[in-house]
């Protein structure tokens, strides 16, 4: 593989180091040899730094060498490596291998990632234990993060793939062509009291199982404050394959700007047994605490295929009590012939005086919709609207289900089509 090297001149071991402080470093990675200019900027875990990628070795220590060559590299906050990941299998048994981004590393922006293709190039996470393992470890250090072409897989039930910590920094993370198997705690546990922002997923294949969400905005980990955590926005989910065995694949505990655009999205199974916070479903958005800013109480899904093949399956369970949510051109009929059909309530909704905006636009809608209202008899606007969508299953005095019985003044129907019946 010919790398090309930066154009900058030759710099010491000595200021590289004070640039990133926490980077505990002997000797530099093998294979290079630096009296003879800058550190390549694009490094091959296999050729370069001696990683097997049989799946029987481990290759911790590579991955170790891969992230403190490019702590080394960054200049004046500016990252400049490619990790190029070959085809195989790679054994991964330490927590923060993949990424660890602590302080007193300063920031740096610009770290990429780049694996053959899902399933070519496949991680395998074996950490001892697994709640509180997590693959890559972000604390306010790293932003402009991609990781391209690859597979990640839990061998050790209950770890998680990435923990991202932020006070201002870390955000901007992209995913293109990835793939998550295995069970998982958490895939993304966001944390802090800012940014975390500006998160792209495109043509990626979430599968496996989540114990708590594949993304979790909002650990309150470092930040109990919810109303610290003001800047969870724009994560867009692009062309998806989120088929997945049970838990949540998207949790917002504190408002969030969401944008989910074109797939098939389908739980495959069943929890394995009830938990006190979820009993026993698997829900695809869900937005469990009322308040936040509207600023970021947004969710936009459009153009998906949604298959519940179990009454425990949610799509979204929104307790938000401002902001909007918008589905377009969704579908989630395909087993609407099943005998527990008619009476699923995969959507349901908290609503107050200012809302959230509820807005389904030429949907094909299965079952019955589900709205609690924040208190008995409290006069609200219409805040829900459903537009030249398809009732599969009943008509619109029925698709309603609300708290208070027989309730739908919030709700109106604008030229949809009810089931005929005999």
């Amino acid at each position: 593989m010919t790398y090309e090297h930066g154009k900058s001149g030759h710099v010491s071991r000595r200021h590289l180091l004070c640039g990133c402080a926490s980077v505990a470093v002997g000797t530099a990675a093998p294979g290079f040899d630096r009296s003879r200019g800058p550190l390549p900027g694009v490094v091959d875990v296999v050729t370069d730094l001696g990683a097997r990628g049989d799946g029987l070795a481990d290759d911790t220590e590579a991955f170790r060498r891969a992230h403190r060559h490019a702590a080394l590299r960054a200049q004046e906050g500016v990252g400049r490596t490619v990790i190029d990941i070959p085809p195989g299998t790679y054994l991964v048994k330490s927590p923060d291998t993949l990424l660890d981004g602590r302080a007193p590393m300063r920031p740096v922006n610009g770290l990429r990632f780049r694996g053959a293709g899902k399933r070519i190039t496949t991680i395998v996470f074996r950490p001892q234990a697994g709640p509180g393992s997590y693959l890559c470890r972000n604390e306010d250090v790293w932003s402009n993060v991609s990781f391209e072409g690859m597979q990640f897989r839990s061998a050790t039930p209950g770890a998680s793939f990435f923990y991202s910590c932020s006070t201002g920094h870390a955000q901007d993370y992209r995913f293109s062509e990835c793939e998550w198997t295995g069970e998982w705690e958490y895939g993304l546990a966001l944390d802090g009291t800012d940014t975390n922002s500006e998160m792209r997923w495109e043509a990626c294949r979430v599968g496996g199982s989540y114990r708590r969400a594949f993304l979790y905005s909002g650990l309150s980990g470092k930040a109990p404050d919810p109303q610290r955590q003001d800047q969870f926005l724009n994560y867009w989910f692009d062309d998806m394959k989120v088929e997945y065995e049970w838990g949540n694949f998207l949790e917002f505990r504190y408002g969030g700007s969401i944008t989910c655009r074109g797939g098939s999205y389908i739980v495959t199974g069943q929890r394995p047994a009830p938990t006190g916070e979820y009993g026993g479903t698997s829900t695809f958005f869900r937005f469990p605490h009322p308040y936040h800013h509207d600023s970021v109480q947004r969710f936009h899904a459009e153009d998906i295929r949604f298959e519940v093949r179990d009454p425990d399956v949610r799509i979204i369970d929104c307790a938000w009590t401002g902001g909007t949510v918008t589905f377009n051109d969704c579908d989630d009929t395909a087993l609407a012939f099943k005998d527990f059909s008619s009476e699923v309530r995969p959507h349901r909704y908290t609503v107050g005086p200012r809302g959230p905006l509820v807005r389904y636009e030429s949907c094909q809608l299965v079952g019955r919709h589900e709205y609690r209202t924040t208190a008995p008899g409290l006069r609200l606007p219409r805040t829900v609207r459903y537009d030249m969508c398809l009732l599969r299953s009943h008509g619109e005095r029925d698709f309603v289900v609300s708290q208070e019985r027989g309730r739908r003044d919030f709700v109106r129907f604008v030229d949809c089509i009810a089931p005929e019946r005999a």
